[in-house]
This record gives structure tokens, C-alpha cells and sequence, in this order.
């Protein structure tokens, strides 16, 4: 659980300001939201990677502008987003992976601190209980990891990308590479729905928090993918 190194190692990177939430404005006080009720069984598994799940917050947003549950998101009450954290979820082996170990609930100031990045007080809440208690000791140590990764990337311009004609899964790889240099292609992973629009992209990392190949990549290189830029 070396997530202080990896604050450190994120620390040394170049400082890259996240273009994704500019106009993100924190509320000035949250209710503590509950903790889920487990969805699966308690796995207490060996770490052996990493998988930082991104959101394209437009496409989520496409039919939920007037849903009650995601009014941070898409209602316009935080500002409008384009990339948000998932999640940062510890991976055991492929399809395989720790979950739902012992946790205790987010403070509520945890939950608006992380707003910005993670709009959705019941998705922050579901994140820690599922994934985080199984790799950090309290849910401040486990955001902190995921925002170090966030800030350590760079996006490209999805309104450019979105009329492309003919754009495909490794077109989206190659804009996300040029933008983050030191990231592979084979690291990243682009999730797209039945009818080919992009819902979202996942880094794989190691152990050691360095970029790795994925051992599933998602849509393949040629396949079509549309993205969806918001109404």
C-alpha cells in the first residue's frame, strides 16, 4: 500500500492543470452519504495492479440531466464536466480483484473536498466501500491516490476529437498518448456502449503505480467510436 510514495512520485511530474472541471464550484457543505450495500461477495485478495476509471461525464449525463441522484453531475449545480474519476479500483489477477473489505463511512468534508473530481456524493461513497478499503486505510489516503494519478495526465481536445470523421478506439489511444506522453497505448483501455459511444477510458498501472499494459484493452484499435460533446 504504498500510496504516499505514489503522492510523492505524482508530486515530481510535471504540474498539469486538469482543463477537464475549470468552472467547478464546491458547494459549501454536504450530507455524509451512507454506505452501499455490497453488490457481491468480500474478497480479500493480494494487489497485484491498479486500474484508474475515468468517466466521460457527457455521454453518462446524456439522459440523466433531470435525475435527482445525479444532479452534481449533469444538473449543472457543480459546472460541467468532461472526464471524471470512477474510480481507482486495486486489481488481484485478470477478472479478478479485491472488493468490499472492512470500511468505515466518508466524512462528509472528504465527500465535498473530492466533488470536483468525483461529482457524485453516492459514487465517492461506493468507490471507497468497494474498492478503496481494500487498498488504503481511510478514504482521505484512497481520493488522495486517485487525484495524485489524475493529475498526473494530460487530455485531449474531445470536442476536436468528436468531428473527426471516421474516428476510431485507437485514434482516441493516440490523441490520449500525444497528450500524456509517457503513457502507452497498450496501457489504456477505451470502453464505448453497443452503439459505439465512448463511456469510458481506464490506465492500468502495476504495483508500482507505473503505467502497464492492460490485459483487456477495450474496443479494438479499428473499432468506430463516437463521442458525445453534451447539449
Amino acid at each position: 500500500m504504498r500510496l504516499r510514495a505514489l503522492a510523492v512520485a505524482a508530486l515530481a511530474l510535471p504540474a498539469l492543470a486538469h482543463a477537464e472541471v475549470p468552472q467547478c464550484r464546491l458547494p459549501p457543505q454536504v450530507s455524509a452519504p451512507a454506505l452501499p450495500t455490497p453488490d457481491g461477495p468480500r474478497r480479500v485478495l493480494p494487489i497485484a495492479g491498479y486500474t484508474l476509471a475515468l468517466s466521460w461525464s457527457p455521454e453518462y449525463c446524456r439522459t440523466r440531466a433531470r435525475d435527482p441522484g445525479s444532479a452534481f453531475q449533469c444538473g449543472g449545480e457543480l459546472g460541467r464536466f468532461g472526464f471524471i474519476l470512477h474510480g481507482l479500483w486495486p486489481e488481484s489477477s485478470p477478472g479478478n480483484w479485491p472488493q468490499w473489505c472492512e470500511a468505515r463511512p466518508v466524512p462528509a468534508e472528504t465527500v465535498r473536498r473530492n466533488l470536483c473530481m468525483t461529482p457524485s456524493p453516492g459514487l465517492i461513497a461506493h468507490e471507497w466501500a468497494k474498492h478503496g478499503a481494500c487498498m488504503a486505510r481511510t478514504p482521505e489516503g484512497y481520493f488522495k491516490a486517485g487525484a495524485a494519478l489524475l493529475r498526473s495526465l494530460r487530455f485531449p481536445d474531445m470536442i476536436a476529437l468528436s468531428r473527426r470523421p471516421g474516428l476510431t478506439a485507437g485514434d482516441l489511444r493516440g490523441a490520449l498518448r500525444k497528450a500524456t506522453p509517457f503513457l502507452p497505448a497498450a496501457a489504456i483501455r477505451v470502453t464505448a456502449n453497443p452503439r459505439g459511444w465512448v463511456e469510458e477510458v481506464h490506465i492500468c498501472y502495476g504495483r508500482d503505480f507505473l503505467p502497464m499494459p492492460c490485459a483487456n484493452r477495450g474496443a479494438a484499435d479499428d473499432a468506430p467510436v463516437k463521442i458525445w460533446r453534451g447539449s
